[in-house]
């Protein structure tokens, strides 16, 4: 399965960390958790990509330029291909859907030989950005670039305000089926040229500023 957030699980991600951001002292996940969060790679979301509603593809069925198309996979997950009608795309990877495609084939086919490309990653729109909320300038939301860092969201989103308390932001992000907290010391980064906490953000991350309180 793929590790990304359905659109409404990251809305409901989103409201509650926009919760927590209102709170003092968000609380961090255990070390262990942490440690696993940190050793994700953070070039993409997914170690391979699987297929989503509003995902353009190519599918080439070799020697039958007939059969060869590019479409969309519909809002039910399924895309429609000649002799075998409606195939499920959602969930599985384009080499998975071209062997599935293959063996429905084989009953009109000899050997057939698909691929599958993809044209257009629609369907990660949402899970491919990293977002800022809480005590900066400007809450933002923005597509996800290889290398970008807690510093570059940060300058992004105009800096910290005055009432940020941040030695104390939180980086959040997908392990598996929860979220992990992870402690960013923001100060530590913007004033003392500490950078160990200057992590470099992986797709779906959502990095919290918190307020002080009065």
């Amino acid at each position: 399965m793929s590790s990304k957030y359905s659109l409404q699980g990251l809305l409901l991600s989103l409201t509650a960390v926009a919760f927590v951001a209102g709170c003092a002292g968000p609380q961090s996940s255990s070390q262990e958790a942490i440690n696993q969060a940190l050793s994700l790679q953070t070039s993409t979301s997914v170690d391979e990509y699987v297929l989503g509603p509003t995902d353009e593809i190519q599918i080439s069925v070799w020697r039958n330029a007939d059969l060869s198309m590019v479409v969309p996979v519909r809002p039910d997950g399924r895309v429609s291909m000649p002799l075998i009608g409606d195939v499920q795309a959602t969930g599985k990877t384009p080499e998975q859907l071209a062997n599935e495609i293959e063996i429905g084939l084989t009953g009109f086919i000899r050997e057939p030989q698909v691929t599958v490309v993809v044209k257009s990653m629609g369907s990660h729109e949402f899970s491919d950005r990293v977002r800022v909320t809480g005590a900066v300038n400007q809450s933002i939301s923005v597509p996800h670039r290889s290398g970008m860092t807690v510093l570059d969201l940060v300058l992004s989103a105009g800096g910290a305000n005055p009432f940020a308390q941040l030695n104390n932001a939180m980086l959040y992000r997908a392990l598996n089926d929860r979220m992990v907290a992870i402690p960013v010391r923001l100060d530590d980064i913007l004033n003392k040229g500490d950078v160990s906490t200057n992590y470099r953000m992986r797709p779906g991350d959502i990095l919290t500023v918190p307020e002080r309180n009065f």
